[in-house]
């Protein structure tokens, strides 16, 4: 994701002018922070692996530190960050992308709660590689 966003790929975050790998805001450590012209902020990635049925899940395990994300970020983009959440298929070819309601329901109203607060809620397929993860084409997401 570091390297879609500095070669342009990534069209929600194009302009970028500086950026930096692992950034901490409060009690978190985001997985980049960034800074363009007028604005400064925050991306989280969060791998996805879990498939059923052609749609894209996350998370596959309950995770509380993945909620925690969540609501730092939230707490960010209150504080006039830009804020996101970028979801990397790695697989091709997801209908869409939906939080796994049922493995864990915290997670998926935390995402619901960013989404409805500033936070930008990102989800792109990629290619995956022996070597390399290409990021493809940006997947619609269902809530």
């Amino acid at each position: 994701v570091y390297d879609g966003i500095l070669s342009g790929n990534i069209k929600t975050l194009f302009g970028v002018k500086y950026i930096k790998k692992e950034s901490f805001y409060g009690n978190s450590r985001f997985d980049i922070y960034f800074e363009k012209e007028n604005s400064k902020g925050f991306v989280e990635v969060k791998g996805v692996t879990l498939e059923d049925n052609g749609v894209a899940m996350f998370p596959d395990a309950p995770t509380e530190r993945g909620r925690k994300h969540l609501i730092e970020m939230a707490d960010a983009v209150s504080k006039g960050y830009e804020g996101f959440i970028f979801f990397l298929i790695q697989f091709k070819g997801a209908k869409y992308f939906t939080p796994n309601n049922i493995t864990d329901p915290k997670f998926a109203e935390a995402l619901s709660f960013c989404s409805k607060n500033g936070v930008k809620i990102l989800a792109y397929d990629s290619d995956v590689k022996k070597d390399e993860i290409i990021i493809s084409k940006q997947i619609e997401i269902l809530f």
